[in-house]
């Protein structure tokens, strides 16, 4: 077992390593073998009004501090991740039962989103603006938002923290981290642990395990925070949001998909499974932006569906530490026993199982299902995990219909032979984002990331970020005397 386990089982505040003080303990285990991997002893109300309040004292000098300076902190945390990618690749796949390719895949988008943060220390402009009165100059400055609550969750929680903590940080604010009960190392400590090691001055960031039981709307609902950036689900979202618009905060909210993956009848059937396959059962299909629904036209039907199936067969479960291994554990016996109801109540509405995957403990073979009335409920909703759902359709107008029916508008792909007839049908979908002749999943550091309907709130990534943690402030300055009525 790492030692990161033992050593980083504890809260981060204020600078210091700590037991929370809660009555009982959150115990972190390996989705894939049951191991048990931890035992933290929760924040409770009063650690995270700690947290907030040494995020608030520390944040004015981070604030006040050069850029410059500000930068060099980012740049060693990059350093230390690349020197520690090995080892963390083992926490990620051991916490999250994530495969070898899935640490991969998120350690690479970590490392690039750091990147970005490096050259953020550095983004906010301010501006001139020109003022109908003689003599006045307006100065419109962008000004760090202050403190900053990040809560992450379990999929992608090393890459997901970071997204929000490392940009948030690099533009002056001071940042509280609550990361999902289930990914409490690699979404929590191990974060805080590479920005201590980094030099970050103690208290600016500030790790809180704890869960809502203990704590209820605390973590949102303290007067510090004036952004509170949520990942997770639309049902815990709307909620965010609605406590977040009652006091005036700010929420990003990055939410959930039921996206689809289109397959028009001139598109490359072959690049096109691979593209759905990946889409659909990357992380065993625990991802916001996967494919839950491929819909393929009815001319291309029968070549896609044979095709796809036989790849699907191809996929080894199992143990995430083998390389073979390309589905791993879902992350607990929750998710398990409600991907095992999604495909009884979808044979119990008549649909064919053209694959049929078995559950052994949180392992969930891949289902491949063909075959829903247009009416099942399962068509509109996130399955998050390793359930493809195939639709045919006859013709774009109705591939453009099925698609936007759904509450969500997240992420989505279209494959054609004709890149602007692909261009044309995105324009047409409800969605945030939207690939053409590519998967579903992804997440790039300069394009805005997010999500229309019930997919979100809000956009990360580029300019979005900078919008999303800092306000603007004007201040004018009178060159000479104004004049006044009285």
């Amino acid at each position: 077992m790492s030692s990161y386990f033992t050593d980083l089982a504890q809260q981060y505040i204020d600078g210091r390593w700590r037991p929370g003080t809660g009555s009982w303990d959150i115990i972190d285990f390996n989705p894939y073998d049951g191991e048990k991997l931890a035992s933290i002893t929760i924040a409770t109300v009063d650690e995270v009004d700690q947290a907030y309040r040494a995020a608030a004292r520390a944040q004015k000098e981070w604030a006040a501090t050069n850029p410059y300076a500000r930068r060099a902190v980012f740049e060693k945390a990059l350093r230390l991740v690349e020197e520690r990618e090995q080892e963390i690749a083992e926490v990620i796949i051991a916490e999250l039962g994530g495969t070898r390719l899935k640490a991969g895949f998120e350690l690479h988008l970590a490392k690039e989103f750091l990147r970005e943060s490096v050259n953020l220390a550095l983004r906010p402009e301010g501006k001139i603006i020109p003022s109908p009165g003689d003599g006045k100059e307006n100065r419109l400055y962008l000004v760090p938002v202050g403190v900053v609550g990040v809560i992450s969750p379990f999929n992608f929680p090393f890459l997901l923290s970071l997204k929000s903590v490392a940009p948030a940080l690099a533009l002056g604010n001071g940042v509280v981290l609550k990361p999902h009960q289930n990914t409490p190392i690699v979404g929590g400590s191990l974060v805080a642990k590479i920005f201590e090691d980094a030099g970050l001055p103690p208290g600016l960031l500030n790790v809180v395990i704890t869960d809502i039981a203990e704590i209820g709307d605390a973590f949102i609902e303290h007067p510090v925070p004036k952004v509170i950036s949520f990942t997770g689900s639309d049902k815990v979202g709307r909620h965010v949001a609605t406590v977040c618009a009652s006091q005036f905060k700010r929420a990003v909210l990055e939410l959930g998909g039921n996206s689809a993956l289109v397959v028009l009848d001139d598109a490359d059937v072959d690049y096109a499974v691979d593209a759905a396959v990946f889409s659909r059962f990357v992380h065993q299909g625990q991802v916001c932006m996967a494919a839950n629904r491929i819909l393929v036209d009815r001319s291309v039907e029968a070549e896609f569906t044979e095709k796809f199936v036989a790849k699907v067969k191809t996929l080894k479960a199992g143990d995430p530490r083998d390389p073979e291994t390309v589905i791993g554990p879902v992350i607990n016996s929750s998710q398990a026993d409600a991907l095992t109801g999604v495909v009884d109540q979808a044979l119990a509405e008549g649909a064919t199982a053209l694959v049929h995957g078995t559950t052994t403990d949180n392992l969930v073979e891949p289902t491949v299902l063909t075959g829903l009335p247009a009416d099942s409920p399962l068509l509109r909703q996130e399955i998050f995990g390793p359930v493809a759902l195939l639709v045919p359709f006859d013709g774009e107008e109705e591939a453009v219909r099925l698609v936007n029916d759904t509450p969500y508008g997240l992420s989505g792909a279209v494959h054609t032979a004709d890149v602007e007839r692909g261009v044309s049908f995105a324009k047409r979908i409800d969605t945030g984002m939207f690939h053409v002749n590519d998967g579903t999943v992804h997440d790039e550091p300069l394009v805005a990331f997010g999500g229309e309907k019930s997919s979100g709130l809000g956009r990360l990534n580029g300019e979005a970020t900078v919008e999303a943690f800092t306000t603007q402030k004007w201040i004018s300055v009178q060159h000479g005397r104004s004049f006044f009525p009285f």
